[in-house]
């Protein structure tokens, strides 16, 4: 790997933990490139469903908080 190279002619900490990154996750990095398939609706949804549960303030009813869920997201692709 060409980056690799200037990796090491930089010879800082910065470098290094960048590189070490990329390599521990080279074959995610690799998929994304390959197919362009990324995990970004599922972590919008879960941050949705946080942001619910933040202001539900402590709903107790579990049938009603899934309710405000499922409501929340219908809202969003009614629009």
């Amino acid at each position: 790997m060409l980056l690799g190279h200037y990796v090491m002619v930089a010879n800082t900490p910065e470098t290094d933990r960048l590189w070490n990154t990329i390599y521990a996750w080279w074959t995610e990095i690799e998929v994304l490139i390959v197919t362009g398939v990324t995990n970004t609706r599922t972590e919008a949804a879960n941050t949705s469903i946080k942001n619910i549960k933040r202001t539900g303030r402590g709903f107790r009813n579990a049938d009603n908080y899934r309710a405000r869920i499922l409501l929340s997201s219908a809202a969003k692709r009614a629009v």
